[in-house]
């Protein structure tokens, strides 16, 4: 039986558009991104160097960029969050039939993005009985270490959980770990159909 349920953050609450970033470096001559830029990225999502080392990696290594130009950009991935599922998650809470967490690759810039963007964002993490973002406690998924954390840090066992993501290398790394996960598809799939769609489990 389900007892807690983990979700992700992008592309099952919030939608993402992946492409975009990419699509407005382009705009700016920037076709690839280096290997130096590409650690920055993992670095980063880790919360291991400060936003603004991250914004600067970014200018020094692309001279043609500019601080607002590499924030746009960064940004650009953000796309908007229905408020329909905040409602679904809210009466989920309510009910208090599982515990709820929040587990997300998340960096500071795009958290900072939400807060000021997203009216009932505060409201929302109010649903979770824990709220983890990668930056903030220093692992990232697909790393076994990030699930290992959680279900140490809650005393959870991996057969009473369900993780939903929209990665399927993130529900893979899961799974290997004895937890039940939903590999959601965005483009036809919506989180607030959980319990059809995955009713087997409840």
């Amino acid at each position: 039986m389900i007892k807690t349920i983990i979700f992700d953050f992008g592309d099952v609450f919030i939608n993402l558009d992946k492409a975009a970033t990419a699509k407005e470096l382009e705009n700016c001559q920037i076709s690839a991104l280096s290997e130096n830029v590409m650690a920055k990225n993992l670095q980063y999502e880790k919360g291991l160097i400060s936003s603004d080392d991250f914004v600067a990696a970014y200018c020094s290594e692309y001279n043609q960029l500019s601080e607002e130009q590499m924030l746009k950009s960064w940004n650009a991935i953000l796309v908007d969050f229905p408020k329909y599922r905040v409602d679904f998650i809210k009466k989920v809470s309510e009910k208090k039939d599982f515990q709820l967490i929040l587990l997300s690759n998340t960096n500071e810039i795009h958290i900072d993005w939400v807060e000021k963007n997203v009216p009932f964002f505060a409201d929302f993490r109010k649903c979770f009985d824990a709220f983890y973002l990668s930056h903030e406690i220093n692992f990232r998924k697909p790393d076994a270490e990030i699930y290992e954390f959680v279900l140490k840090k809650h005393n959870l066992k991996p057969e009473e959980c369900l993780f939903i993501d929209d990665t399927k290398e993130n529900t893979d790394a899961a799974a290997a770990l004895g937890i039940h996960t939903w590999n959601i598809e965005p483009t036809r799939e919506d989180i607030i159909d959980l319990f059809t769609t995955k009713q087997e489990l409840f």
